[in-house]
Protein backbone atom coordinates (compact mmCIF):
# COMPACT_ATOMS: atom_id res chain seq x y z
CA UNK A 1 0.00 0.00 0.00
CA UNK A 2 1.55 3.15 -0.98
CA UNK A 3 1.80 5.91 1.32
CA UNK A 4 -0.77 8.57 -0.29
CA UNK A 5 -3.61 5.29 0.05
CA UNK A 6 -2.32 4.60 3.90
CA UNK A 7 -3.36 8.47 4.74
CA UNK A 8 -6.59 7.74 2.77
CA UNK A 9 -7.42 4.93 4.84
CA UNK A 10 -6.83 6.86 7.74
CA UNK A 11 -8.92 9.75 6.88
CA UNK A 12 -12.12 7.01 6.65
CA UNK A 13 -11.56 7.28 10.82
CA UNK A 14 -12.53 10.93 11.14
CA UNK A 15 -16.60 9.94 9.72
CA UNK A 16 -16.13 6.88 11.51
CA UNK A 17 -15.42 7.94 14.93
CA UNK A 18 -18.23 11.03 14.09
CA UNK A 19 -16.17 13.83 14.62
CA UNK A 20 -17.76 16.88 13.17
CA UNK A 21 -15.72 19.81 11.68
CA UNK A 22 -17.05 23.04 11.30
CA UNK A 23 -15.16 26.48 9.97
CA UNK A 24 -16.25 29.96 10.04
CA UNK A 25 -15.52 30.32 6.33
CA UNK A 26 -19.36 30.51 6.13
CA UNK A 27 -21.90 27.54 3.17
CA UNK A 28 -18.94 26.00 0.99
CA UNK A 29 -18.84 27.34 -2.58
CA UNK A 30 -19.61 25.04 -5.25
CA UNK A 31 -15.97 23.65 -6.67
CA UNK A 32 -14.99 25.34 -9.50
CA UNK A 33 -15.02 23.10 -12.88
CA UNK A 34 -13.27 23.11 -15.92
CA UNK A 35 -13.86 22.07 -19.35
CA UNK A 36 -15.66 18.63 -18.72
CA UNK A 37 -17.04 19.36 -15.86
CA UNK A 38 -14.15 17.63 -13.53
CA UNK A 39 -13.79 19.53 -10.38
CA UNK A 40 -10.99 21.48 -9.59
CA UNK A 41 -9.56 22.86 -6.11
CA UNK A 42 -10.24 26.82 -5.67
CA UNK A 43 -6.43 27.13 -6.00
CA UNK A 44 -5.83 25.48 -8.92
CA UNK A 45 -8.76 27.36 -10.53
CA UNK A 46 -7.06 30.46 -9.31
CA UNK A 47 -3.61 29.34 -10.84
CA UNK A 48 -5.03 27.91 -14.05
CA UNK A 49 -6.53 31.94 -14.15
CA UNK A 50 -3.20 33.12 -13.45
CA UNK A 51 -1.85 30.65 -16.23
CA UNK A 52 -3.91 31.31 -19.00
CA UNK A 53 -3.76 35.54 -18.14
CA UNK A 54 0.36 35.07 -18.00
CA UNK A 55 0.48 32.86 -21.25
CA UNK A 56 -1.90 35.98 -23.42
CA UNK A 57 0.30 38.82 -21.90
CA UNK A 58 3.68 36.94 -23.30
CA UNK A 59 2.38 37.79 -26.65
CA UNK A 60 3.90 41.36 -25.98
CA UNK A 61 7.69 40.84 -26.68
CA UNK A 62 8.79 43.13 -24.82
CA UNK A 63 7.11 42.13 -21.72
CA UNK A 64 8.06 38.51 -22.76
CA UNK A 65 11.82 39.28 -22.52
CA UNK A 66 11.84 40.88 -19.35
CA UNK A 67 9.61 37.83 -17.64
CA UNK A 68 12.56 35.55 -19.27
CA UNK A 69 15.55 37.57 -17.59
CA UNK A 70 13.89 37.94 -14.08
CA UNK A 71 13.25 33.72 -14.38
CA UNK A 72 16.24 32.84 -15.95
CA UNK A 73 18.20 32.23 -12.56
CA UNK A 74 15.61 28.84 -11.79
CA UNK A 75 14.01 29.94 -8.80
CA UNK A 76 10.26 31.32 -8.04
CA UNK A 77 9.73 35.02 -8.71
CA UNK A 78 6.58 36.53 -7.24
CA UNK A 79 4.43 37.04 -9.80
CA UNK A 80 2.20 40.11 -8.97
CA UNK A 81 5.72 41.67 -7.82
CA UNK A 82 7.18 41.19 -11.48
CA UNK A 83 3.80 42.71 -13.01
CA UNK A 84 3.52 45.36 -11.13
CA UNK A 85 7.85 46.76 -11.88
CA UNK A 86 7.06 46.42 -15.34
CA UNK A 87 5.38 49.47 -17.79
CA UNK A 88 4.36 47.48 -20.34
CA UNK A 89 0.20 47.85 -21.13
CA UNK A 90 0.62 43.42 -21.18
CA UNK A 91 1.72 43.56 -17.33
CA UNK A 92 -0.54 45.81 -16.13
CA UNK A 93 -2.99 44.09 -17.06
CA UNK A 94 -1.55 40.75 -15.95
CA UNK A 95 -0.55 42.61 -12.66
CA UNK A 96 -5.17 43.26 -12.47
CA UNK A 97 -5.71 39.61 -13.25
CA UNK A 98 -3.13 38.33 -10.39
CA UNK A 99 -4.25 40.58 -7.78
CA UNK A 100 -7.54 38.46 -8.10
CA UNK A 101 -6.02 35.00 -8.36
CA UNK A 102 -3.73 35.72 -5.01
CA UNK A 103 -6.93 36.65 -3.27
CA UNK A 104 -8.61 33.30 -3.78
CA UNK A 105 -5.44 31.63 -3.11
CA UNK A 106 -5.17 32.97 0.40
CA UNK A 107 -8.98 32.88 0.73
CA UNK A 108 -8.66 29.23 -0.22
CA UNK A 109 -5.60 28.42 1.96
CA UNK A 110 -6.89 29.87 5.02
CA UNK A 111 -4.78 32.73 5.09
CA UNK A 112 -5.05 36.38 5.84
CA UNK A 113 -4.12 39.14 3.13
CA UNK A 114 -0.62 40.07 5.25
CA UNK A 115 0.24 36.65 3.86
CA UNK A 116 0.90 38.74 0.71
CA UNK A 117 0.90 37.91 -3.17
CA UNK A 118 1.45 33.82 -3.09
CA UNK A 119 1.79 33.21 -6.69
CA UNK A 120 5.21 32.60 -9.00
CA UNK A 121 6.09 31.84 -11.45
CA UNK A 122 9.40 29.57 -12.62
CA UNK A 123 10.67 28.33 -15.57
CA UNK A 124 10.83 24.67 -15.96
CA UNK A 125 11.26 22.28 -19.45
CA UNK A 126 13.97 23.09 -22.00
CA UNK A 127 15.52 26.00 -20.29
CA UNK A 128 17.72 26.65 -22.98
CA UNK A 129 16.01 26.39 -25.46
CA UNK A 130 14.80 28.89 -28.07
CA UNK A 131 11.20 27.55 -28.77
CA UNK A 132 8.12 29.59 -27.60
CA UNK A 133 7.66 29.48 -24.38
CA UNK A 134 4.54 27.91 -23.19
CA UNK A 135 2.76 28.68 -19.91
CA UNK A 136 1.68 25.55 -17.52
CA UNK A 137 0.18 24.62 -13.75
CA UNK A 138 0.78 21.75 -11.98
CA UNK A 139 -2.36 19.70 -11.84
CA UNK A 140 -4.27 19.07 -9.01
CA UNK A 141 -3.66 15.33 -9.07
CA UNK A 142 -0.01 14.38 -8.19
CA UNK A 143 -1.09 11.35 -9.78
CA UNK A 144 -2.24 13.26 -13.46
CA UNK A 145 -0.58 11.38 -16.25
CA UNK A 146 -0.97 14.99 -18.26
CA UNK A 147 0.06 18.54 -17.83
CA UNK A 148 -2.40 21.28 -19.80
CA UNK A 149 0.35 24.35 -20.59
CA UNK A 150 -1.08 27.39 -23.31
CA UNK A 151 0.87 29.57 -25.74
CA UNK A 152 -0.13 32.97 -26.39
CA UNK A 153 -2.52 32.24 -28.37
CA UNK A 154 -4.47 30.74 -25.72
CA UNK A 155 -4.32 27.38 -26.99
CA UNK A 156 -3.97 24.78 -24.99
CA UNK A 157 -1.48 21.59 -25.41
CA UNK A 158 -0.98 18.55 -23.31
CA UNK A 159 2.69 17.54 -21.55
CA UNK A 160 3.74 14.83 -20.42
CA UNK A 161 3.90 14.94 -16.49
CA UNK A 162 6.45 12.23 -15.85
CA UNK A 163 8.80 13.57 -18.54
CA UNK A 164 9.97 16.91 -19.26
CA UNK A 165 9.67 18.30 -22.07
CA UNK A 166 11.78 19.61 -24.90
CA UNK A 167 10.18 23.25 -24.79
CA UNK A 168 10.14 25.86 -21.82
CA UNK A 169 7.59 26.27 -19.63
CA UNK A 170 6.91 28.88 -17.60
CA UNK A 171 4.87 27.39 -14.22
CA UNK A 172 2.62 29.31 -12.31
CA UNK A 173 2.54 27.77 -8.96
CA UNK A 174 2.65 28.80 -5.50
CA UNK A 175 5.30 30.52 -2.91
CA UNK A 176 5.32 27.24 -0.99
CA UNK A 177 8.07 28.33 1.75
CA UNK A 178 6.01 31.67 2.59
CA UNK A 179 2.64 29.92 2.39
CA UNK A 180 4.15 27.48 4.98
CA UNK A 181 5.01 30.10 7.08
CA UNK A 182 1.90 32.07 7.13
CA UNK A 183 0.26 28.88 7.27
CA UNK A 184 1.71 27.49 9.96
CA UNK A 185 1.57 30.21 11.99
CA UNK A 186 -2.59 30.19 11.63
CA UNK A 187 -2.42 26.30 12.76
CA UNK A 188 -0.86 27.73 15.69
CA UNK A 189 -3.37 30.98 15.86
CA UNK A 190 -5.99 28.68 15.99
CA UNK A 191 -5.21 25.54 17.83
CA UNK A 192 -4.69 27.71 20.58
CA UNK A 193 -8.03 29.59 20.26
CA UNK A 194 -9.47 26.19 20.51
CA UNK A 195 -7.77 25.06 23.23
CA UNK A 196 -4.58 23.51 22.38
CA UNK A 197 -1.19 24.15 23.67
CA UNK A 198 0.88 25.58 21.02
CA UNK A 199 4.27 27.18 20.66
CA UNK A 200 3.12 30.08 22.58
CA UNK A 201 2.59 29.00 25.58
CA UNK A 202 -0.17 30.00 28.55
CA UNK A 203 0.51 31.65 31.20
CA UNK A 204 0.24 28.77 33.34
CA UNK A 205 2.91 26.61 31.27
CA UNK A 206 4.88 30.06 31.09
CA UNK A 207 5.13 29.95 34.86
CA UNK A 208 5.95 26.19 34.93
CA UNK A 209 8.86 26.17 32.74
CA UNK A 210 10.28 29.53 34.55
CA UNK A 211 12.62 27.79 36.39
CA UNK A 212 13.68 25.04 33.98
CA UNK A 213 14.02 28.13 31.23
CA UNK A 214 16.71 29.27 33.61
CA UNK A 215 19.09 27.13 33.81
CA UNK A 216 18.34 25.81 30.35
CA UNK A 217 16.46 22.54 28.54
CA UNK A 218 16.80 19.34 26.91
CA UNK A 219 15.94 19.05 23.02
CA UNK A 220 16.09 16.43 20.42
CA UNK A 221 17.82 17.58 17.29
CA UNK A 222 17.73 16.36 13.53
CA UNK A 223 21.47 15.98 12.79
CA UNK A 224 20.40 14.56 9.05
CA UNK A 225 17.23 14.06 7.59
CA UNK A 226 16.43 12.07 4.23
CA UNK A 227 13.09 11.10 2.56
CA UNK A 228 13.03 7.90 -0.44
CA UNK A 229 9.83 10.44 -1.51
CA UNK A 230 9.15 13.62 -1.68
CA UNK A 231 5.90 13.78 -4.01
CA UNK A 232 6.70 16.08 -6.18
CA UNK A 233 6.80 15.67 -9.99
CA UNK A 234 9.02 17.73 -12.52
CA UNK A 235 6.98 20.48 -12.82
CA UNK A 236 6.03 21.23 -8.59
CA UNK A 237 9.86 21.83 -7.79
CA UNK A 238 10.51 22.01 -4.15
CA UNK A 239 8.71 20.39 -1.66
CA UNK A 240 7.26 22.37 0.92
CA UNK A 241 7.58 19.83 4.18
CA UNK A 242 6.76 20.62 7.57
CA UNK A 243 5.88 18.38 11.03
CA UNK A 244 3.44 18.58 13.24
CA UNK A 245 4.64 17.44 17.12
CA UNK A 246 2.61 16.40 19.69
CA UNK A 247 2.45 14.92 23.04
CA UNK A 248 1.01 16.45 26.39
CA UNK A 249 1.83 19.62 27.82
CA UNK A 250 2.91 20.26 31.26
CA UNK A 251 -0.66 20.92 32.20
CA UNK A 252 -1.52 17.32 31.01
CA UNK A 253 -3.67 18.65 27.97
CA UNK A 254 -2.65 17.47 23.79
CA UNK A 255 0.03 20.16 22.91
CA UNK A 256 1.06 20.59 19.19
CA UNK A 257 4.57 22.29 18.29
CA UNK A 258 4.74 22.79 13.99
CA UNK A 259 8.39 22.57 12.66
CA UNK A 260 9.64 23.69 9.19
CA UNK A 261 12.01 22.24 7.12
CA UNK A 262 12.88 24.66 4.49
CA UNK A 263 15.60 23.07 3.60
CA UNK A 264 14.21 20.02 2.64
CA UNK A 265 13.53 20.10 -0.82
CA UNK A 266 14.67 16.56 -3.01
CA UNK A 267 14.02 13.12 -2.83
CA UNK A 268 17.16 10.75 -2.71
CA UNK A 269 19.19 13.76 -0.76
CA UNK A 270 20.62 13.59 2.62
CA UNK A 271 20.59 17.00 4.74
CA UNK A 272 21.96 18.04 8.25
CA UNK A 273 20.54 20.73 9.56
CA UNK A 274 21.29 20.28 13.05
CA UNK A 275 17.61 21.69 13.75
CA UNK A 276 15.69 21.28 17.10
CA UNK A 277 12.68 19.12 16.32
CA UNK A 278 11.46 18.64 20.26
CA UNK A 279 11.98 20.83 23.23
CA UNK A 280 11.34 18.47 25.93
CA UNK A 281 10.84 21.20 28.65
CA UNK A 282 7.01 21.88 27.26
CA UNK A 283 6.20 18.33 27.67
CA UNK A 284 5.12 16.40 30.55
CA UNK A 285 5.75 12.91 29.32
CA UNK A 286 9.32 11.87 27.49
CA UNK A 287 7.72 10.94 25.23
CA UNK A 288 6.06 12.89 21.37
CA UNK A 289 5.14 11.95 18.19
CA UNK A 290 5.60 13.22 14.69
CA UNK A 291 3.71 13.64 11.54
CA UNK A 292 5.34 15.05 8.83
CA UNK A 293 3.41 16.77 5.81
CA UNK A 294 4.08 18.39 2.36
CA UNK A 295 1.82 20.97 1.34
CA UNK A 296 0.76 20.48 -2.01
CA UNK A 297 -0.96 23.80 -2.70
CA UNK A 298 -4.66 23.43 -1.92
CA UNK A 299 -4.33 22.84 1.94
CA UNK A 300 -6.42 25.08 4.26
CA UNK A 301 -4.69 25.61 7.15
CA UNK A 302 -7.56 27.81 8.94
CA UNK A 303 -9.48 23.96 8.43
CA UNK A 304 -6.55 22.05 9.33
CA UNK A 305 -6.33 23.40 12.64
CA UNK A 306 -9.96 22.65 13.44
CA UNK A 307 -10.02 19.14 12.68
CA UNK A 308 -6.93 18.43 14.08
CA UNK A 309 -8.06 20.16 17.75
CA UNK A 310 -11.48 18.39 17.60
CA UNK A 311 -9.89 15.50 17.18
CA UNK A 312 -7.03 16.09 19.84
CA UNK A 313 -9.20 17.43 22.38
CA UNK A 314 -11.25 14.29 23.40
CA UNK A 315 -8.07 12.59 24.37
CA UNK A 316 -7.52 12.89 27.99
CA UNK A 317 -4.23 12.04 29.89
CA UNK A 318 -5.00 8.91 31.80
CA UNK A 319 -1.59 9.02 33.67
CA UNK A 320 0.56 7.17 30.87
CA UNK A 321 1.53 8.45 27.42
CA UNK A 322 -0.94 7.74 24.42
CA UNK A 323 0.40 8.06 21.03
CA UNK A 324 -1.14 10.85 19.05
CA UNK A 325 0.11 10.41 15.57
CA UNK A 326 -2.72 7.95 14.59
CA UNK A 327 -5.20 10.78 16.18
CA UNK A 328 -3.50 13.55 14.14
CA UNK A 329 -3.97 11.26 10.77
CA UNK A 330 -6.99 10.56 11.00
CA UNK A 331 -8.05 14.51 11.38
CA UNK A 332 -6.81 15.12 8.15
CA UNK A 333 -10.05 15.68 6.14
CA UNK A 334 -9.32 14.99 2.65
CA UNK A 335 -12.22 16.99 1.44
CA UNK A 336 -10.80 20.34 2.41
CA UNK A 337 -8.31 20.02 -0.84
CA UNK A 338 -8.29 18.63 -3.91
CA UNK A 339 -4.62 18.16 -4.36
CA UNK A 340 -4.23 16.56 -0.72
CA UNK A 341 -1.32 17.84 1.70
CA UNK A 342 1.12 14.60 1.67
CA UNK A 343 1.45 12.59 4.11
CA UNK A 344 5.13 12.29 4.01
CA UNK A 345 5.83 9.69 6.98
CA UNK A 346 5.50 9.44 11.22
CA UNK A 347 7.44 9.05 13.84
CA UNK A 348 6.10 7.16 16.93
CA UNK A 349 7.11 7.78 20.75
CA UNK A 350 10.41 9.83 20.82
CA UNK A 351 12.05 9.73 23.93
CA UNK A 352 14.41 12.73 25.29
CA UNK A 353 16.93 10.02 25.21
CA UNK A 354 16.31 8.75 21.50
CA UNK A 355 19.97 9.24 19.36
CA UNK A 356 20.85 7.86 16.16
CA UNK A 357 19.01 6.47 13.26
CA UNK A 358 15.15 6.66 13.17
CA UNK A 359 13.24 5.59 10.15
CA UNK A 360 9.70 6.49 10.00
CA UNK A 361 6.98 3.86 10.44
CA UNK A 362 6.21 4.37 6.43
CA UNK A 363 9.41 3.82 5.57
CA UNK A 364 9.91 6.89 3.48
CA UNK A 365 11.92 9.35 6.06
CA UNK A 366 14.67 8.78 8.20
CA UNK A 367 15.67 10.99 10.82
CA UNK A 368 18.69 11.17 12.96
CA UNK A 369 18.71 12.23 16.01
CA UNK A 370 21.23 13.48 18.75
CA UNK A 371 20.40 15.19 22.82
CA UNK A 372 20.97 18.46 23.05
CA UNK A 373 21.28 20.99 25.76
CA UNK A 374 20.45 24.27 25.28
CA UNK A 375 22.05 26.30 27.56
CA UNK A 376 20.04 29.86 29.11
CA UNK A 377 21.78 33.02 28.62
Amino acid sequence: MTVRKQLRTALCGLALAGVVVTTTQGPAAAAPTVDGGAKVSPVAAAEDAAARSLARSLGDAGWRAEVGRSVAGGTGTGLKALADKSRTTAAASLAVDVAAADRSVRAAKGLAADAGGLLTVTLAGAVGSRRAPLVAVAPSDDESAAITAYDTNGRAHTLDAARTPDVPVYVVGIDGEKAVEAGVKVLERELAAAGVATAAPSAAATAATAATAATGYWTSRITSVRLNDDMETWIKGDAEIFSIVSGFGLDGKVRVDTVTHPYLNDAGTTYYPNQILVNWSQYKYNLADVVMMEDDGDTNYSALAKAIAAALLTIADLGAYIPLVDPVVDAIPSSFWTDDADFVDAWYTLARETTGTRDGAGANGRFTFDRYWVSAL
